[in-house]
């Protein structure tokens, strides 16, 4: 068997991509922020979840598939956006997109991603395709990447809203690690003792196009350290109001998915500003360590527009059965981030493909033991009466 087949779950894979990644990459994507608070409170909220077991009804007939915005997808679950997935392998946010399309789920391309909307487009032009964006000061800068993929037909606009105030992962500068790359010793050293990675991501990406960079920036935003040159940066991350969303909602002719919603008040905001769609998140720990855990405020966010919006749960997945917790608990969908990162770290599209499978695989043991054949079978009754969420 291949070390890829010895993970049988999204853990395995992490243990696998730590091993692979340097350490400043791994822990870009693996840490939290601050104290890591939030971070554990994610995975603590839905392990504090308990559910009913029910046998004895021809669980033989099931189907995990569901639809989202009008259209049938495979499993009830899609790809976050992670800018990092091209550090994982080369060009990963293609493979990713490949295994997402395989296994007929949805993909998010996010703003600071290494490879480009048109490239992502020529290689899986089958993929449901969404685009995120964190809105700079500079909306000419916006509208350019926004109208990219406007006319490249991608199918949603995820308008990211927790940007502005910064991130504290100390643990990068620590590390030394930053994207784009500055050059210094302790990055410098990480990865000369990772050849493997160098070997298979960063050969790669010299030979063919240069030093990885943010590809879906505009031009003048760009980095390069081959060159030496330093183009202009980008302006700071937009403080937004609801009239920049009203201002997307005129402009994008398609769905509209707002991002970063932790609270009912925010969800009902969203919608009135035409949202439609939200994803209730707290970017997986990693923006505000004080945050609450997403699937503890889910049910009042489903009560405040689960009738006027599609909700969307992501930060925290790790089993199948956090999958169909999210369900019960009223959202139509989950993103996964971290897990699949993982996957694309330990063997690129095959990677990705595997821990869709284990979550895939996962979730339908949880519909046997919780005596559901579908998604629609799915809901509050399905918890043990202790629960919390009640």
């Amino acid at each position: 068997m291949t070390e890829l087949e010895h993970c049988y779950n999204i853990f395995d894979l992490r243990e696998v991509a730590q091993r692979r990644l340097p350490k400043g990459i791994f822990e870009y994507v693996d840490k939290g922020t601050e104290d890591g608070i939030s971070l554990e409170e994610n995975r603590a909220a839905f392990q504090r979840l308990k559910l009913h077991t029910r046998f004895l009804n021809d669980w033989s007939k099931r189907d995990l598939g569901t639809e989202i915005f009008g259209q049938r997808i495979n499993l009830p679950f899609g790809i976050a956006p992670t800018g990092s997935a091209g550090l994982m392998w080369y060009q990963g946010e293609v493979e990713l997109a490949r295994a997402a399309a395989a296994a007929g789920i949805p993909v998010t391309l996010a703003m600071g991603a290494l490879t480009s909307l048109e490239e992502v487009t020529k290689a899986v032009p089958d993929a449901r395709k969404w685009f995120q964006l964190y809105p700079w000061e500079d909306e000419a800068g916006n509208y350019e990447m926004v109208t990219r993929a406007r006319d490249l037909g991608w199918e949603a606009l995820v308008v990211t809203i927790d940007h502005a105030p910064g991130r504290g992962r100390e643990h990068n500068e620590r590390n030394g690690f930053s994207f784009p790359f500055k050059p210094n010793m302790t990055a410098a050293v990480d990865m000369a003792t990772h050849p493997g990675w160098l070997w298979r991501v960063m050969r790669k990406y010299l030979m063919n196009e240069g030093m990885p960079t943010n590809a879906n920036y505009p031009d003048r935003y760009r980095f390069s350290v081959i060159d030496g040159k330093t183009r202009v940066s980008p302006k700071r991350f937009q403080a937004m109001t609801w009239e920049h969303i009203r201002k997307f909602r005129e402009f994008w002719p398609r769905k509209l998915i707002v991002k970063s919603i932790l609270s009912a008040d925010q969800a009902r905001a969203a919608v009135d500003a035409g949202a439609d769609g939200i994803v209730v998140s707290n970017h997986g720990g990693r923006a505000f360590d004080s945050a609450i855990a997403t699937i503890d405020v889910l049910p009042e966010v489903v009560e405040a527009v689960g009738d006027r919006c599609t909700v969307i749960l992501d930060s925290g997945i790790r089993r199948g059965s956090d999958i169909v917790k999210a369900l019960a608990l009223g959202a139509k969908m989950v993103l996964v981030g971290r897990a699949t990162l993982y996957g694309t770290a330990c063997g690129g599209q095959a990677g990705a493909a595997r821990a869709i499978k284990i979550l895939s695989d996962e979730m339908e043991r949880s519909f046997g033991y919780i005596g559901a054949r579908s998604v629609a079978e799915i809901g509050p009754h399905i918890f043990a009466r202790n629960n919390p969420a009640q």
